[in-house]
């Protein structure tokens, strides 16, 4: 057990504290072999050491890209701020909000894209985007759920995506991977920011800023 602590990106408790293995009461087909176990209440509870192991395939796999040619799409708003943090610190496109139909499909449009690689939030929220990149012939990377369904998905993270704080995490790691894989940091560096600016802003936060200012 602590050598397998001890490989992980960062300690068990972090990931523990932020809920990343909190998944649901459904479990699909696709995302069975993730889940460590099922606790009494029947919750799924997903298996850390495969969230992290595939965190790290993920970021080998974009660090292969062309920055510019990756793109990041969030509809759930806990994604916004971790597509639009990981897209600013790795030279990525973030897509936060509705997706627009067309957007990887349509050259008539005049925000058309051509992504060689697509990183989805949430598959049921971020289906139309997954949906065109599949059109298209672009791999999917996706943070999945345990009732996240995976057609069209080339790999899965699965994880908490549910969750602000859970999110906000794993966008950090992969984020904090993908730059270690090019080079940009050391292989044991750290991001210049801390995993709290990848979190989004809770509406009574905002409001006591603004009771503040």
């Amino acid at each position: 057990m602590a050598l397998q602590q001890k490989e992980l990106l960062i300690p068990r408790e972090e990931y523990l504290k932020a809920g990343v293995h909190l998944g649901t009461h459904i479990k699909t087909i696709a995302l069975r072999p993730f889940i460590y176990k099922i606790r009494p209440d029947g919750l799924c509870v997903i298996d850390l050491a495969k969230t992290d192991e595939r965190i790290r395939i993920a970021a080998k796999m974009i660090a292969r890209y062309d920055p510019p040619k990756v793109v990041a799409v969030s509809s759930r708003q806990y994604g916004f701020r971790c597509i639009e943090k990981f897209a600013n610190l790795t030279g990525a496109i973030a897509i936060p909000g509705r997706f627009v139909p067309g957007t990887f499909t349509n050259p008539k449009l005049p925000f058309y894209m051509e992504p060689e690689l697509l990183i989805a939030t949430d598959t049921r929220a971020d289906e139309q985007a997954i949906d065109e990149a599949a059109k298209i012939g672009v791999p999917v990377i996706a943070f999945c759920d345990t009732d996240n369904d995976a057609a069209f998905v080339d790999l899965i993270i699965p994880v908490n995506n549910k969750g602000r704080k859970s999110l906000a995490l794993v966008y950090w790691l992969l984020t904090r991977q993908v730059l270690r894989e090019r080079g940009v940091i050391p292989p044991d560096g750290d991001l210049p920011v801390p995993v709290a600016e990848f979190e989004a802003r809770l509406p009574v936060e905002e409001a006591s800023s603004s009771e503040e200012s």
